[in-house]
């Protein structure tokens, strides 16, 4: 389906929906967010960033019933680049901070476990109660470590 323009125009959405989406009470249970290379620290600076994903993603979502004590609502946030010299594992590292009630506060990880990509899709389909991640996500590590358990 890559590629495919008519597709594309039936899942993918301006950033502006999910404003609309919030305010009607009509979040779908996956929102996939990209902000543009200024507001994703790409080109902009990280304190730039910083303040698009506050006043535009985590102050409205922080009212919502989801992300309240006793909600399930998850907060991802992926950084995905890191240095090209570090190709440990296969690559270079990434760095995702959660968010939201079904997270451990102030959790660092204690385990040695390596996460990547793969263990992401796992984790996001497992918080979805969604079975059998495809390719590698079947046999990568869940990220249950960071979770309360329930």
């Amino acid at each position: 389906m890559a590629g495919n323009t008519a597709v594309a125009n039936q899942v993918i959405w301006p950033f502006s929906q999910f404003a609309a989406d919030l305010a009607s009470g009509t979040l779908p249970e996956f929102s996939y967010i990209v902000p543009d290379v200024m507001d994703d620290a790409h080109n902009g600076t990280p304190q730039q960033a910083d303040s698009w994903l506050e006043s535009n993603v985590v102050l409205p979502l922080s009212q919502q019933p989801a992300f309240q004590t006793g909600g399930d609502g998850l907060l991802i946030v992926d950084f995905d680049e890191a240095e090209d010299g570090d190709t440990s594992y296969g690559g270079g590292h990434v760095s995702p901070v959660l968010w939201g009630p079904v997270v451990k506060a102030g959790y660092r990880q204690e385990s040695s476990t390596v996460y990547q990509h793969q263990s992401m899709l796992r984790t996001m389909m497992e918080a979805l109660g969604l079975p059998d991640p495809p390719a590698a996500a079947a046999s990568a590590p869940s990220m249950s470590e960071f979770f309360v358990q329930k």
